[in-house]
């Protein structure tokens, strides 16, 4: 899975990778090259007393070694570009995937879980990358080229590097065994703390109303307390790590000391070959040493490339129509057709929706109301195609929405959802999300009928020279630096900027008292002239004056007609009405 991910985004930076590997191979042809111009320097100059032939191959060495640090500075460089660019890629691929998500996508996974993996299973994965870049012909060409130029010194000495190299590689692979478990276990760690956290940070009101701040609190030490121990059996094993690589390297040098010195007393080898074959020895196990740290990191890259992998091939429930059908716009409303629909949560033991039919005709407003639990939200959540039916058909225009492509849709359906949600940023550009070409004039034309321009006009938020006021005041992520009733009115201002030919509002108004709920309307009666409205609410006084009222009961419609209609004809609706009003006030 890890070279899966990395593959589908490697290909920009091939010509990077290209020059990585012949810029380590530079390197590594003059680290290797270095000890044998040391060991000629010591037996032919030192050992002679010729200081002619010491300048003219130290002159040799320090070109090598000033090609070698500049090689060496190159490749990281290179390898960070692309590790750095391969990383911002994934996480656009992870961004992009998840925007396409539907509800039943993001149900499935939940927002902390991808929040981890776009951000922290990335970095891990990015961070390998880098690792591999760096080493990737570094500690095969090293190791290698080490053992030849080491046997190349002195053949006799050869058995130790036989024997410390497989002692290391032991070693690496039982740390790699235990670290694989505990690397997954840290990702699940690190999902469930940031749910956490992201629960408390979402309902720190909530919190607060009920005074479980100390309970939150014993819930977000019990979730740290795990990642902790996790983190704690991991460092554990690095330190192990450490002392382990060390042992076997001083081992090696102190063998390398103790029989080289009987075989130099021998006269089988020279003090310089002694010296090189040393220093090979040691950058061979450097070159294992490094790879073992590229190894260590190894785990947890592939734990969070799999999970990664398992965002980025999601097929989505609502995937786009191959050839998707243009809906024709003759400048009026758009005519909503159900038919037959029947509409289950995945996994859900009944459909919310069952055999639903009805026509909302074009240029008309269509009312749904009914108990809680009716299916109201589901319902016209098929409209602008946030979930497909199980079975039956929605259509707009007679073109049914799962033939339209999601810009076709979004168009000409405009929701203003139950739960209004503003972005960070200012009101200007919260509006606009409607209409990224809209004017001011048309912002507080918009903002006029949903009965918000009064107090966004006396809005300032900032200090000194940093204050901002009318259409440029900040607002908070959600929208938590107003009120419920002026996040509702400002969603509503931005659908209408959009002007779409279809107006669904999911119980929009129930934040407005009963005098702004009658003024909005009254504003979008005259604003929506032409459009078609579905609107459901709860309150009887917002859809008394529908042409098309729905009752909704159990996931059926069990009336329908206008509200006088109804009150002759509907015990459900009579029964919603008297609940409110009594129907002599009423009529």
């Amino acid at each position: 899975m890890l070279w899966t991910v990395v593959r589908r985004h490697l290909r920009p930076y091939l010509p990077h990778v290209i020059a990585v590997v012949v810029l380590q191979l530079a390197t590594v042809l003059a680290t290797l090259f270095l000890p044998s111009l040391n060991a000629r320097i010591i037996d032919n100059g030192v050992a002679t007393g010729d200081t002619a032939y010491i300048w003219r191959v130290g002159g040799v060495m320090l070109v090598v070694a000033l090609i070698q640090v500049v090689t060496a500075i190159a490749s990281v460089w290179f390898a960070a570009r692309v590790a750095m660019g391969l990383g911002r890629d994934i996480r656009r691929a992870v961004y992009t995937r998840v925007d396409r998500f539907s509800t039943e996508e993001m149900g499935r996974f939940g927002a902390p879980t991808l929040i981890t993996r776009g951000t922290n299973d990335v970095q891990q994965v990015q961070m390998f990358v880098l690792m591999f870049l760096s080493f990737m012909v570094m500690v095969p060409i090293m190791s290698i080229g080490g053992i030849v130029m080491a046997i190349q010194e002195d053949a006799g000495l050869s058995w130790l590097v036989w024997v410390s190299v497989p002692v290391l590689l032991v070693i690496v692979g039982m740390l790699v065994r235990l670290l694989m478990p505990l690397f997954q276990r840290m990702q699940d760690n690190i999902d469930a703390i940031n749910g956490v956290m992201r629960e408390q940070i979402m309902g720190i009101r909530v919190v607060r109303a009920f005074v479980r701040e100390d309970h939150e609190a014993r819930r977000f030490t019990t979730a740290n307390a795990a990642l902790t121990d996790t983190s704690v059996r991991i460092g554990r094993l690095f330190v192990i790590m450490g002392p382990a690589i060390t042992v076997v390297l001083h081992m090696a040098t102190a063998a390398v000391l103790w029989f080289g010195g009987h075989r130099v007393d021998a006269g089988l080898v020279q003090v310089g070959s002694l010296t090189a074959f040393m220093q090979y020895l040691l950058q061979i196990l450097g070159a294992v040493m490094m790879g073992t740290f590229m190894f260590m990191m190894l785990p947890r890259a592939m734990i969070s490339a799999r999970r990664i992998g398992e965002v980025i091939d999601v097929v989505p429930s609502l995937a786009e129509p191959a050839s998707p059908v243009p809906l024709v716009a003759d400048g009026g409303g758009a005519t909503v057709e159900f038919r037959d629909v029947t509409f289950a949560y995945p996994g859900a033991d009944a459909p919310v929706l069952d055999g639903v039919s009805f026509t909302a005709p074009a240029g008309r407003t269509t009312a749904i109301i009914g108990s809680t639990g009716a299916g109201k939200s589901s319902l016209v959540s098929l409209i602008p195609r946030l979930h497909d039916a199980t079975s039956g058909q929605v259509l707009l225009d007679g073109v049914p929405v799962t033939e339209l492509s999601r810009a076709t849709i979004s168009a000409a359906v405009g929701l203003v959802p139950q739960k209004p949600y503003l972005f960070s940023g200012t009101v200007a550009e919260n509006l606009r999300f409607g209409d990224p070409s809209a004017g001011d004039a048309q912002l507080w034309e918009a903002l006029e009928v949903a009965r918000a321009d009064g107090f966004v006009r006396e809005r300032t938020t900032g200090e000194g020279d940093t204050a901002r006021t009318g259409l440029d005041s900040g607002i908070s992520q959600g929208g938590t630096n107003v009120s419920g009733g002026q996040r509702q009115r400002l969603c509503i201002a931005r659908t209408l900027v959009a002007a779409p030919r279809v107006y669904v509002f999911d119980d929009s108004f129930s934040a407005l008292d009963v005098t702004t709920d009658a003024e909005v309307r009254q504003g979008l009666a005259k604003r929506t002239r032409g459009a078609t409205s579905i609107i459901v609410a709860q309150r009887i006084s917002t859809i008394t004056g529908a042409d098309q009222i729905l009752v909704l009961e159990a996931g059926r419609i069990v009336g329908r007609g206008t509200h006088e209609e109804l009150l002759a004809s509907s015990q459900t609706y009579r029964e919603i009405v008297d609940s409110q009003i009594t129907v002599e006030e009423l009529a």
